[in-house]
């Protein structure tokens, strides 16, 4: 499955400039793994950049104007980074397969002469199948609106001129992604690649009382960013994968202290409720009566245990309502998930909880921080030789925070 290895972002509230992992060009710097974390104080940009994949993910599902005006950004000037006149901008490093040449998306956004957003310039790059060293050729090149673009798998010269396979294009809405129309043209495999990556997105906005809903019945293949269709998730998983289902739902309780059974029931009205039964009960409980802390735990694994997993997972502080002593758990789940398959989802998490933090190595946790010029700043906890060291000791990663180990000084 597609991964990652590295993302930028730049002049984007408090990311004036951050990276995280291995971008296009870099000689040094290592790749984002499967299941990666980024920690901080309250206030550093956790959240922030947690918005920054969304949005990216929100101009291809929209245009760029809408994903500016949602109500969680409140428009372009309030996104842009104070005081800066500069474009926003987008770098997302990833590759289809291990085995696969890393592609680069690169996307600029900006204001007209009327004041509106739209796509600046955006491009895709990647080496040719001998190329070692050098910047990456474009198979896609648009500035507003206008450019080239290569067909097929191979994007051979720098130029239109060079090459017969290139061609011009030109959008006729400078406010949507040249990766959402051309992506559905079947002469351009890696953008469709690209593009369906993109798309599969995942980024949870789950919350407990939306899991309480009682949706009406039907099964649903994907459980959606709210999660108020749980029961019509499990419905699907009840039918179309039978041999499998009934051991999932029991693992998953498993995994949920004072829970022994799972499943669903449908009311007359055509309703579908979800069930738990703690064993102690004849009667079940609905989701309606069950903790905000089960719910969560519930759907995350449910989105875990999906059979074909959204390629990129991202999930702002999973710790909110949950048993502090479920969050080593958690995080053993999430990083046992991204690794244990060949398919599996790359899982991103941002947390502020040293309990989660404990399950993790240095590699996996980046630190977030709010620089004396009031922007942020990133780094590996790995960089920190004193952390290495005394992980490598047996001492827990989210104890060293909790000590300040990981902090600034």
């Amino acid at each position: 499955m597609a991964i990652i290895e590295g993302f930028r972002v730049q002049n984007f509230r408090a990311l004036r400039d951050v990276s995280l992992g291995k971008l296009s060009g870099e000689q040094a710097g290592e790749p984002l793994t499967p299941f990666t974390v980024v920690i901080g104080k309250n206030g550093v940009g956790k959240s922030t950049l947690f918005d920054a994949f969304g949005f990216v993910a929100d101009c291809l599902a929209t245009d760029v104007e809408t994903a500016c005006d949602m109500k969680q950004r409140g428009g372009f000037e309030r996104m842009r980074s104070k005081g800066i006149t500069e474009p926003i901008r987008f770098e997302i490093y990833y590759r289809e397969a291990q085995n696969e040449r890393p592609i680069t998306y690169e996307l600029s956004i900006d204001l007209d002469a009327n004041g509106r957003p739209f796509v600046l310039s955006e491009v895709l790059r990647q080496r040719r199948k001998n190329q070692k060293y050098g910047r990456p050729y474009p198979f896609l090149r648009l500035e507003h609106g206008k450019g080239t673009v290569w067909a097929g798998e191979e994007a051979i010269g720098d130029t239109a001129e060079e090459d017969s396979s290139s061609s011009p294009v030109e959008l006729t809405d400078p406010r949507e992604l040249g990766i959402s129309t051309l992506g559905t043209l079947k002469e351009h495999p890696r953008i469709r690649k690209f593009r369906d990556f993109l798309k599969g997105w995942y980024l949870s906005y789950f919350y407990p009382d939306a899991a309480r809903s009682l949706p009406t019945a039907g099964p649903q293949r994907h459980l959606n960013v709210h999660g108020d269709n749980i029961g019509n998730v499990v419905q699907f998983m009840e039918r179309e994968h039978k041999d499998r289902f009934r051991s999932i739902l029991d693992r998953i309780a498993s995994k949920i202290p004072g829970i022994a059974k799972i499943d669903t029931k449908v009311t007359d009205d055509k309703r579908v409720l979800l069930r738990f039964n703690d064993g102690a009960f004849g009667d079940p409980f609905f989701a309606q009566q069950m903790s905000d802390g089960t719910l969560k735990m519930f759907a995350y694994l449910l989105l875990l245990e999906d059979p074909e997993p959204p390629p990129f997972i991202c999930i702002e502080e999973p710790e909110n309502g949950l048993y502090h002593k479920l969050l080593e758990a958690l995080a053993q789940e999430f990083r046992a998930h991204a690794t244990g398959k060949k398919n599996a989802p790359q899982v991103f998490v941002t947390t502020h909880q040293p309990y989660f933090v404990d399950a993790l190595s240095p590699e996996e946790v980046w630190i977030l921080e709010k620089g004396s010029d009031g922007y942020s700043t990133i780094r590996r906890a790995s960089e920190l030789e004193v952390v290495r060291n005394l992980v490598a000791e047996g001492l827990p990663l989210g104890g060293l925070w909790y000590s300040d180990y990981l902090d600034a000084r």
